[in-house]
């Protein structure tokens, strides 16, 4: 299976989420940016829109802290 960058689908799902889009590597939770909330809407989008079902239990504040974690935890999820 070829790796998938999904970082532009997780900035523009950030995006409509709380209508400001950040930086890749932005700190999104330490920033204030997602909250609990905002964290489970965003994991219900990208599994909307990758195909990738996630876990409560998965989420991990380390994994969510910039739109490249958030990438790097769905491609090890998407080829587990």
């Amino acid at each position: 299976m070829s790796t998938t960058d999904y970082t532009e689908i997780i900035l523009q799902e950030i995006e409509t989420l709380t209508l400001k889009k950040p930086a890749a590597n932005e700190s999104l939770l330490h920033s204030g940016l997602l909250d609990s909330i905002t964290v489970v809407d965003l994991v219900v989008a990208l599994e909307e829109k990758t195909g990738c079902q996630i876990s409560v239990a998965e989420i991990a504040p380390e994994d969510f802290e910039t739109a490249t974690l958030i990438n790097l935890f769905l491609q090890k999820r998407l080829n587990a």
